[in-house]
């Protein structure tokens, strides 16, 4: 076997890989720590559209597949399975938090998010909300850690339904869920 070449990876055999661990949810990629086989032109656009080799990937099954076995380690992204792992890019979050929902009031308010590809996260201790200010235009960028360190970008219209949510506590305007205070900016910066 010394005269084989290795076998390049490709969108396909990851999906062939994945579906035959049968598994129900989401696969336990947490667990397998394969070879790594190189990277693949694909591509996470800021806005959630996932792309392989530059053109958008148009099929919602496969891109919800891929999503499962996204991985992340050391500050780098991968699509990983029981037998590979290969590098992709992300420019941003790997996902988008499109909806939020919430129960019930004040500090025991709940707000449940979910993302572009069905994912379901209660901000909470497990499931942070963090906001970064761009340095130049001064524009909040919120996000949602989603699973394993994987965050999602909260999108403008869920953004602006967490501010129409938000109160004052201890110096910041931010949102309550799971009995956990989030500060989305200093309330003194408030405009009028």
């Amino acid at each position: 076997m010394s005269g084989q070449k290795p076998v390049k990876p490709s969108p396909d055999g990851l999906a062939a890989s994945i579906k035959a661990t049968k598994t129900k949810g989401l696969p336990p990629v947490h667990l397998w720590n394969p070879p790594f086989c190189g990277d693949l032109d694909i591509r996470i656009a800021k806005d959630g559209t996932w792309s392989y080799l530059g053109s958008p990937i148009t099929r919602f099954e496969l891109v919800k597949l891929f999503s499962s076995i996204l991985k992340l380690e050391d500050g780098k992204y991968y699509l990983v399975t029981p037998v590979e792992k290969v590098g992709i890019t992300v420019e941003d979050a790997p996902f988008i938090a499109v909806d939020v929902d919430a129960s019930r009031e004040g500090q025991s308010q709940s707000l449940t998010f979910t993302t572009k590809v069905g994912d379901v996260a209660v901000a909470g201790p497990d499931h942070p909300i963090r906001v970064v200010m761009d340095p130049q235009t001064q524009e909040p960028s919120p996000y949602i850690l989603i699973r394993d360190g994987l965050e999602a970008r909260i999108d403008r219209k869920s953004f602006y339904r967490l501010v129409e949510m938000g109160t004052h506590h201890e110096g910041w305007f931010g949102v309550w869920s799971e009995k956990c205070f989030f500060p989305l900016i200093k309330s003194e910066d408030l405009p009028d």
